[in-house]
């Protein structure tokens, strides 16, 4: 195996690969990317086992094809060092060395043979279905700040991916919630699609995440009993699913919140954010006083002190509420419109919150005792 390839287009398919390789595998051969050179093309796969990430470098000046694996932390932290742009030589020089070669630097890097690199090959294409790579990486991100950690309920720790029917019209729909808070968004289909309900991995979003954010085009998304498929111009990314059952959301929507607040996103923000520096480990929660077009905001610490602000808002009612600060900045940061709307009912029960700019996302946030 004996190839040149630029320098960009090597670093930035091995840093994505970084993004699937653990960083302390039980098997060696885990820590390695297959690198196959043929026909013109670097072919680089990363895996975890559950995850399988398969990219594709096109138009490499191949002097000899074949195939090898080597430490994927190690070629790229040299990759990355070298000159932006440039050359970068690679020959396999005998069955366990890759010679890597960049202006005055030269490198030989162990290998392992590619026999023992763990590729599996399935047949997903049945039930096939595209989207555009923006409004995914958009359904996605206005989700994944609301999965949850708790390791017990592991059923929690992923985004449903599912889809809806309302009015005759058809949507890919995504939830996350980690009981504490909850973010639903949606993105309209051409058409009804062949997909069963999914939950995502942690891991799998944010990898998808950084692709779908160099990457303007069509993701092709296929699913087969326990794995999900999303193709991209020259990547794909299988990746297994969370087995589990995730829980009825809609019956959490709050129904009947009609104390509506109306005020400026980034006034909302702003104050939220200012006020909750008082709170060190920002577990204090935000206390709202609401009255007739005001809103005070107060966070007290026994070890640090109080910090208190005041809005003026469009409101009706009296109501005293507190909040994690957090959850508020989370949701505030993905508001698209210049305002924000939050529905109250009472002191003890979740408030929702719109977005009056993007009417396919809707967020629940319960209050904090006391």
């Amino acid at each position: 195996m004996k190839f040149n390839i630029n320098q960009q287009d090597l670093q930035q398919a091995l840093g994505y690969c970084q993004g699937v390789i653990e960083k302390r595998s039980t098997l060696e051969i885990l820590s390695n990317i297959l690198l196959d050179a043929q026909n013109s093309k670097l072919t680089l796969t990363a895996t975890d086992l559950d995850l399988i990430f398969i990219h594709q470098i096109k138009d490499v000046e191949i002097l000899e094809e074949g195939k090898t694996t080597t430490k994927s932390s190690v070629m790229h932290d040299i990759v990355r060092k070298c000159s932006s742009g440039k050359k970068i030589n690679l020959n396999l020089t005998d069955v366990s060395k890759l010679h890597l070669e960049s202006e005055k630097s030269i490198f030989n890097l162990n290998c392992i043979s590619p026999s023992e690199f763990p590729v599996t090959d399935e047949n997903f294409n049945n039930k096939e279905f595209s989207v555009k790579s923006k409004e995914l990486l958009k359904l996605i991100n206005k989700c994944k700040f609301s999965i949850s950690n708790d390791e017990t309920r592991h059923y929690l720790s992923g985004i449903y991916l599912h889809q809806t029917e309302v009015e005759d019209k058809n949507y890919l729909t995504a939830v996350a919630t980690d009981s504490h808070r909850m973010s639903i968004s949606k993105m309209k289909l051409k058409n009804k699609i062949d997909f069963d309900s999914v939950i995502l991995p942690k891991k799998t979003i944010f990898q998808l995440c950084s692709l779908l954010e160099n990457y303007d085009g069509e993701v092709k998304i296929s699913n087969i009993k326990s794995k999900i498929k999303f193709e991209l111009q020259n990547s794909i990314l299988i990746s297994k699913l969370i087995d589990g059952k995730f829980p009825n959301y809609i019956q959490v929507i709050p129904k009947n919140n009609i104390k509506k607040l109306e005020v400026d996103l980034k006034l909302f923000l702003n104050s939220v954010d200012r006020v909750a520096s008082v709170s060190l480990d920002k577990k204090d929660g935000v206390k709202f006083i609401l009255n007739k077009n005001t809103l005070n905001l107060s966070v007290n610490n026994s070890n640090s002190g109080d910090g208190k602000e005041t809005l003026m808002i469009k409101f009706d009612y009296d109501l005293e509420i507190s909040f994690n600060s957090r959850y508020l900045i989370d949701v505030a940061s993905q508001i698209d419109g210049e305002k924000i709307e939050l529905f109250f009912n009472d002191s003890g029960s979740p408030v929702l919150i719109k977005d009056p700019g993007d009417f396919d996302s809707i967020y629940v946030v319960m209050p904090m005792k006391g």
